[in-house]
């Protein structure tokens, strides 16, 4: 007769090496309720973060996603996951700039000599003064800077973003009127098209890596 002996492991009652990975939807929730989401993530995920302070230098035209993100996001609300599935993006404060709405005519000298384009920002100040021609049909014939494309437009840019040239004279004139400021680049014809404005201009934001 055969003997059969049964071997039975006991296991701890707490199975922590069995407890399934928390799903990314459970992850931006948690986030989301944590009073304290940095020590949340450094304490009870155990993952890593970055702190970063995004500054948003154009309204509507962001160059990439964290300034998109810090203009439109939500505070306290996490996004992602982005670089395939191992990015979250939490927003987790905002501070206002001031935006100006502006558009440009840059004549460039270093393509005219500065006589000509000093000739040539006269005539063209001139033409919009005399309602011969709009800004905007000017910046899309002359301006060098881009612009063209968008017949002037610059958008909203943050007060610091432009040159300090640039800055002084949108400071010191009103909507409507059309100036011109030099720079080492060049001529810069520009109209302040609306009234200054309060927005988003930064930001702080975690990045948890997954």
């Amino acid at each position: 007769m055969y003997k059969i002996i049964v071997l039975v492991a006991f296991l701890p009652f707490n199975y922590g090496f069995l407890r399934p990975e928390k799903s990314i939807a459970t992850i931006k929730a948690e986030m989301e309720k944590s009073t304290n989401s940095p020590l949340y993530v450094k304490d009870v995920l155990k993952k890593k973060f970055v702190l970063d302070t995004v500054s948003v230098v154009r309204i509507g035209h962001y160059s990439g996603l964290p300034d998109s993100i810090a203009y439109t996001g939500k505070i306290g609300k996490v996004y992602g996951p982005y670089d395939n599935g191992k990015i979250l993006v939490q927003v987790l404060a905002k501070i206002p700039n001031t935006f100006n709405k502006v558009s440009q005519i840059f004549i460039d000298t270093s393509v005219y000599t500065y006589r000509k384009a000093d000739s040539l920002s006269i005539d063209i100040m001139v033409k919009i003064k005399d309602k011969r021609a709009t800004f905007e049909e000017l910046a899309q014939l002359w301006s060098m800077g881009g612009e063209s494309y968008t017949f002037g437009d610059l958008g909203w840019i943050a007060s610091g973003a432009l040159l300090p040239e640039m800055e002084k004279g949108i400071r010191n004139h009103k909507p409507g009127e059309v100036f011109k400021v030099w720079s080492k680049t060049g001529v810069h014809i520009l109209k302040k098209t609306a009234p200054s404005k309060q927005a988003t201009g930064f930001a702080l934001m975690m990045r948890v890596f997954l």
